[in-house]
């Protein structure tokens, strides 16, 4: 017994001792956090900060969410979510491999369910250095004070759920990583202003998107991506893209994408090198 507690308390602060698919799955590792006092209090905390607040404006672009980078300069972030929601979720294996061999720098945002589904996968994402790995969620669920849906997904159902989906996966990157990360995209990318505001108390940075490539559809055509991207693109636009359907074609699209983007005189960069440009309402 005595060991076993020395495991959960020197694990939750941060120190990853073993690196096992069950003992840090959703399941488990929220038992752990409840026995953390330190996220208990910070929980007990932000609920009652937030009991009686109005969950404020619904949607992609809220108050406090970044949507792109404050630059000038011609360069983009690819981000790919892996949200993990269904069982049996995939990875995409040749969209990876295809950033990997053009040098592409990628920000991977990642649900603790897909972790799950995919811990070596994710392991190994997370020790390449063109990768940056960010938080979708421990549940994968729309980040709302009461409740909201989007998608026919249900959203946090509480200001305590809230905490838990974007507190609760941070810690779990963080154990499994020894990074925390920075960048929260809840899932859908709908947030409510004060999930918003929450995640700048935990210092976080939720993020939405500036480009929506529409990969997302079950089988949007190659050619109707690869133009929503060329169409919509800027400098320091974050562009929202998926890497968890390998039988949809984002990959097809990113093949044909990226020479373009480069003809252009584009360069990709991953989001935790830049500052961003918060949403002052509303949109």
């Amino acid at each position: 017994m005595k060991k076993r507690l020395l495991l959960v308390v020197t694990f939750i602060s941060g120190v990853c001792l073993a690196q096992d698919a069950n003992y840090f799955s959703n399941k488990n590792f929220i038992k752990m956090l409840n026995k953390d006092t330190t996220y208990v209090a910070l929980r007990k905390k932000i609920t009652e900060e937030y009991m009686h607040s109005s969950p404020g404006n619904w949607g992609e672009f809220v108050k406090d969410v970044d949507e792109d980078i404050n630059t000038k300069d011609k360069i983009i972030a690819f981000t790919f979510d892996a949200c993990g929601r269904e069982k049996g979720t995939g990875f995409d294996q040749e969209l990876i491999d295809y950033l990997k061999k053009e040098n592409i720098p990628a920000t991977l945002f990642v649900t603790g369910r897909w972790i799950d589904e995919h811990f070596e996968t994710f392991l190994s994402l997370s020790k390449e250095k063109n990768f940056e790995i960010e938080n979708h969620g421990f549940d994968h669920k729309p980040c709302s004070i009461d409740g909201e849906s989007e998608y026919g997904i249900h959203g946090t159902a509480t200001v305590g759920d809230a905490f838990d989906e974007m507190e609760a996966n941070a810690r779990k990157i963080e154990a499994l990583t020894h990074y925390k990360p920075k960048f929260y995209r809840s899932a859908t990318a709908f947030i409510d202003e004060a999930c918003a505001k929450m995640a700048r108390q935990l210092h976080i940075q939720a993020v939405s998107f500036q480009v929506l490539s529409g990969d997302a559809v079950p089988f949007t055509p190659t050619n109707e991506i690869e133009k929503n991207v060329l169409k919509n693109i800027k400098p320091g636009a974050i562009v929202i893209m998926h890497m968890n359907h390998p039988q949809w074609n984002t990959f097809e699209a990113i093949e044909k994408i990226v020479p373009k983007l480069k003809a252009e005189g584009y360069r990709f960069v991953l989001l935790k090198d830049f500052s961003l440009n918060s949403i002052k309402g509303s949109h």
